[in-house]
């Protein structure tokens, strides 16, 4: 089965591919990957020119290349689609991150209205997928904690309803908002309640 991961440079294409043939090795499949990446000038966002993929080939018997063909496609948006689309066998499966496919990001790829459809590729199984909600769903409690060579506990945390991101220790907590500029005031020392 060769499968293919494709979003924007960023998306973490190549992490998912990387992580996903570990994966599959630990469960004693062979495997062969190909990592595509964007021209190092970077394009912008959700533009054709700027989509990263990751292939996989993984089976029980020998695998001896990538794979030409996907058999499956995961599609962060809808510029991956674009520049994918001729590499899905007939018959194969996409399955794309249905909040990414926003009008927006459906011009950016040079679509009018519907990729699928425009792609002609209602004969392919097709699967629209919360990819993008379910993540910000997961990280909305989602608390990383590090510990210091001093011993000292570093908390992060996302607040996806504030746009915040909150970093807490025992001596201080600084509360960053989104789009808060580049003159962020930084305390030297909060104490916690």
């Amino acid at each position: 089965m060769v499968i293919r991961f494709s979003g924007d440079s960023g998306d973490g294409m190549q992490l998912t591919g990387t992580l996903f043939s570990d994966t599959a090795a630990l469960f004693g499949n062979d495997l062969s990957t190909f990592p595509d990446y964007p021209a190092e000038i970077r394009a912008p966002q959700g533009t054709v020119g700027g989509v990263s993929g990751f292939q996989v080939h993984l089976g029980h018997s020998k695998i001896n290349t990538p794979g030409d063909f996907s058999d499956v496609l995961v599609a962060m948006n809808p510029a991956a689609i674009k520049a994918n689309a001729k590499w899905i066998k007939p018959g194969g499966t996409i399955i794309y991150d249905e909040g990414n496919f926003t009008e927006k990001n459906i011009e950016k790829a040079g679509y009018k209205k519907d990729p699928i459809s425009e792609e002609k590729l209602e004969s392919y199984n097709i699967i629209a997928a919360p990819i993008s909600s379910m993540v910000k769903e997961a990280l909305k409690t989602l608390v990383l904690i590090r510990n210091l060579c001093l011993g000292q506990k570093i908390c992060l945390h996302w607040e996806w309803s504030t746009g915040s991101l909150i970093v807490s220790s025992s001596i201080q907590k600084i509360t960053l908002k989104r789009n808060s500029g580049i003159n962020q005031v930084w305390p030297r020392q909060i104490k916690l309640p």
